[in-house]
């Protein structure tokens, strides 16, 4: 009779292990975002359109390379793809590219890209004006989509600074309870 019930206490325990730590994890995404926001870390952008400082001074004797990576989650049938590899800006100048995606599924896709910049410190520096990650897109089967960015690389980038790596990758957002 004595174990049965320092068993029951036993299980009882871990299930409240069990269900602290489940809590514990939903609660980690909120303050990891409140972190982020607060230290700057993560490399994370602008989530909605900036309009460029109309007194932007570009600064030609600097050249910044800015590279482009894409991921889409696995499962999503998203072929994503930046036009250019990489491109050399002048900090302060206005610059134009876009990212190619395919819809291979059999099936409509709607999906949310989220950003990061590398190295970190550059975020704070990197400002999106448009930019396909501001809203949720809809894909049909077979669909070939071109996606702006537009962007400026802050003239307060460190100057020792001299690679930034945008990277976005593609998520299927969450669908509608019924």
């Amino acid at each position: 009779m004595g174990v049965t019930r320092a068993n029951r206490r036993l299980a009882m325990q871990l299930a409240l292990v069990a269900v602290f730590f489940t809590a514990f994890g939903f609660a980690l995404v909120p303050l990891y975002d409140v972190f982020c926001r607060l230290t700057g870390l993560n490399g994370r952008t602008n989530t909605s359109a900036l309009a460029p400082a109309p007194n932007t001074q570009v600064d030609d004797s600097r050249w910044v390379k800015v590279e482009f990576l894409s991921h889409a989650m696995p499962g999503a049938a998203l072929d994503l793809k930046p036009e250019a590899f990489s491109l050399r800006v002048h900090p302060g100048s206005l610059v134009h590219t876009s990212y190619v995606v395919r819809n291979d599924a059999g099936r409509v896709f709607v999906g949310q890209a989220v950003p990061s910049i590398t190295p970190a410190t550059a975020a704070a520096h990197f400002r999106k004006v448009e930019c396909f990650c501001f809203s949720q897109q809809t894909l049909q089967p077979g669909e070939v989509r071109t996606m702006p960015v537009v962007f400026v690389v802050d003239n307060a980038l460190h100057e020792d600074i001299g690679t930034i790596t945008l990277s976005y990758t593609f998520f299927e957002a969450p669908k509608a309870r019924s």
